[in-house]
Formats: structure tokens, C-alpha cells, sequence
């Protein structure tokens, strides 16, 4: 007894390309094994099984009967990784008019004086809109040390400075001003930063720890603007 026989193989270097075979036989049977680089006809056998590939991706398609049976595997891609980032707010009132306050933030290459893990400031000449920021500081049992360009976004005076950085540490913050009084003011600091690769161990613990940091910051900030 004589059957008609159609198969397909399907190769694949960067995309799909179809090809189709038709063919009379008798009792005979082909499996067809193909990857990106190989394909492969075995005969006379009902179940074969294939060589090792290397390839993630195969097919099996016997022919000859009526049956048809097709196996397709495919290796997941790698997704990139996401890095997460975290956010710190502190707030505080400070007995100083609140255009003290903002005055004396403005005054970035400063921030060393009162900002504990911050070590150097440097407004660029040619372009006062940018600083070039050091961080170091010793935590977690190791010696952390980042910087960063970030650029100082247009600010609304008395009320809010804001920035974000263009290469180095990846962040971006704002301080935000409310009057209280003629002679106090409340200032409110956010942080946003990407938790950077040697940190992610301890990512649960950063957060709260940056927190106090920045608290601290604002402690001696309040002392510090009151001799502005």
C-alpha cells in the first residue's frame, strides 16, 4: 500500500523561511530534524531518537501516515534586568526665614559642611547649571564611594530646587520650601537613586539607613543656616 507523503522544514538563521516536499513512498517513515544550522533525514525507523544539537530549537515531523506529530522548543530570552530604585523623604523646621533657607541651599559647593556622606561639590564653570558630586562614606561593613554629574533644573525661588544627574550614580532629588512664619520655615528633602549593584544585598536595609543620613543632613543644615 502506497501513501502521499508531505512534509515541511522550516530553517532559521535570523527568520523563518518555509519549504515543501511531497512525495510518494511505501512503508517507509521519515523523521527530519532541523536547527539553524543542521538538518538531518533519518529512514526506515519508527521512533529515532535525535542527536544532540546545538540548537535550542528543533522540530521532529514524521511523515508518511495520516499521524502527524511535531515537537517545537524554544529557549526563553534572557530579560534584561531592572534595577530598582528607591525613594527617601525627610522634613524639618527650621527657626530661619524661609529665603534663608533657600539661599543657603543653593549654595551647593557648601553642602559638605553639613551633609554627612556628601565629600566634594563642584559647580562647572562654563556651565553653572552642572556639578560634579563625590559620595563616601563607610557602611555595611565596606567603604562606599560614587559621584556623579548632575545638572540643577530651573528652580522657583523660596519654594523648591530640584535636579537630576546625567551620568555616575543614577539619581534625582528635590527640596522643597513652606514659610511657617516670618523667621521659620519647613524644609522637605526627596531622594531618588537606583540601588547600585554592591548594595543590592543589603537593599532592605538602605533605604531606612539613608533615611537617617539625610535627617542628620537636615540637623546640621538648621544649625548651619542660621550663621549663613
Amino acid at each position: 500500500m502506497s501513501a502521499t507523503s508531505i512534509s515541511y522544514v522550516v530553517s532559521t538563521p535570523n527568520s523563518f523561511s518555509l519549504t515543501h516536499l511531497s512525495s510518494t513512498t511505501r512503508t517507509t517513515r521519515n523523521v527530519i530534524l532541523f536547527d539553524s544550522k543542521l538538518i538531518s533525514t533519518w529512514r526506515g525507523c519508527h521512533s529515532l531518537k535525535p542527536p544532540s544539537l546545538s540548537s535550542n530549537l528543533f522540530f521532529r515531523i514524521p511523515y508518511g501516515s495520516s499521524r502527524r506529530t511535531s515537537i517545537f522548543t524554544v529557549s526563553k530570552p534572557l530579560l534584561p534586568v531592572t534595577m530598582e530604585w528607591q525613594d527617601c523623604m525627610v522634613k524639618m523646621e527650621l527657626d530661619v526665614p524661609v529665603s534663608v533657607a533657600y539661599n543657603c541651599y543653593s549654595d551647593r559647593e557648601a553642602i559638605p559642611r553639613w551633609m554627612p556622606f556628601i565629600t566634594s561639590v563642584k559647580i562647572l564653570e562654563d556651565e553653572p547649571a552642572l556639578s560634579r558630586w563625590s559620595l563616601k562614606y563607610k557602611a555595611f561593613g565596606r567603604d562606599i564611594e560614587f559621584s556623579w554629574l548632575a545638572r540643577n533644573m530651573q528652580p522657583t525661588p523660596n519654594q523648591k530646587i530640584h535636579w537630576r544627574s546625567l551620568e555616575g550614580l543614577p539619581n534625582r532629588g528635590a527640596v522643597r520650601f513652606f514659610p511657617k512664619g516670618p523667621a521659620s520655615c519647613v524644609v522637605e528633602l526627596t531622594v531618588s537613586y537606583e540601588v547600585p549593584p554592591i548594595l543590592v544585598p543589603v537593599a532592605s536595609a538602605l533605604q531606612p539607613f539613608l533615611e537617617g543620613l539625610l535627617r542628620r543632613g537636615l540637623e546640621r543644615f538648621a544649625s548651619f543656616a542660621k550663621t549663613y
